[in-house]
C-alpha cells in the first residue's frame, strides 16, 4: 500500500489539475494496482510446463508424446525375469524382432526388468504386447560367439503368449526415477491412467 500512494502522491505533485477528481482516481488507481498485483502474484507462481512426474498426484500419463523409450510395466504367467524376450508377429507364427547378443545391455548391465510391487516389471528391453520369451538366460546369450538366427531362436521360445497385464504409463523420460514412479502408480491404484496393452 505504501509504493502506490507515493506513486500516487507524486502524479498529484506532477498534474495538480487532477486534484478535483482525486477521489474517484485515486480508487480506480488502486483497485487497478491490485488487480495487476494479483494477477502477476499468480501468474507467475504457475507454470504451463510441467516437470518430471514423480507421482505425488495423480500422473497424466495418456497421449505422452515426449522423445524417448516408454515406460512398459507387464505381469507373466510365469517367471521369465532371466529370460531373453523376443517379439513375435501379431498371430504368433515367427519372431519379427530378437536381439543381438550384444543388444541385451542396458545402461551397461544385462537388460532384466526391474521388479515391482505387485508381481509387476518394469521392461529396460523394449518390449511389447506381441512378445514370447526364449529359453536361454540373459547370461547363457550373452556368452555366445554369434546372435543366433530367427529360425534358431524360433526352437528356443518357451512361451509364446506369456502376459497377464501389460500397461504403458507414458514415457520413461517423462520421469526422474520410474521405478520408484511405477511403484506408487501401482500402489495407489493409478493403473487406469496409463494405456493397458494386454
Amino acid at each position: 500500500m505504501q509504493n502506490y500512494e507515493i506513486i500516487w502522491n507524486s502524479v498529484l505533485i506532477l498534474c495538480p489539475g487532477f486534484i478535483k477528481i482525486h477521489a474517484m482516481l485515486k480508487r480506480i488507481f488502486t483497485f487497478f494496482i491490485v488487480f495487476t498485483s494479483g494477477f502477476l502474484f499468480f501468474g507467475c507462481g504457475r507454470s504451463s510446463v510441467p516437470s518430471k512426474s514423480s507421482a505425488t498426484s495423480e500422473p497424466a500419463v495418456k497421449g505422452q508424446s515426449l522423445p524417448g523409450p516408454p515406460c512398459i510395466i507387464y505381469k507373466t504367467k510365469a517367471d521369465y525375469y532371466h529370460l531373453v524376450p523376443v517379439i513375435l508377429s501379431k498371430d504368433r507364427s515367427h519372431i519379427t524382432s530378437f536381439p543381438g547378443i550384444r543388444d541385451i545391455y542396458y545402461k551397461g548391465h544385462l537388460a532384466y526388468p526391474d521388479s515391482l510391487v505387485g508381481g509387476f516389471l518394469l521392461d529396460n528391453r523394449g518390449i511389447g504386447p506381441d512378445v514370447a520369451f526364449l529359453s536361454y538366460t540373459y547370461e547363457a546369450y550373452g556368452k555366445l560367439e554369434t546372435s543366433p538366427g530367427s529360425t534358431e531362436l524360433w526352437k528356443n521360445i518357451l512361451d509364446k503368449d506369456p502376459l497377464l497385464e501389460m500397461y504403458q504409463c507414458g514415457n520413461k523420460n517423462q520421469y526422474d526415477r520410474p521405478k520408484d514412479t511405477m511403484n506408487e502408480i501401482i500402489a495407489k491404484d493409478w493403473l487406469k491412467e496409463c494405456i493397458r496393452l494386454k
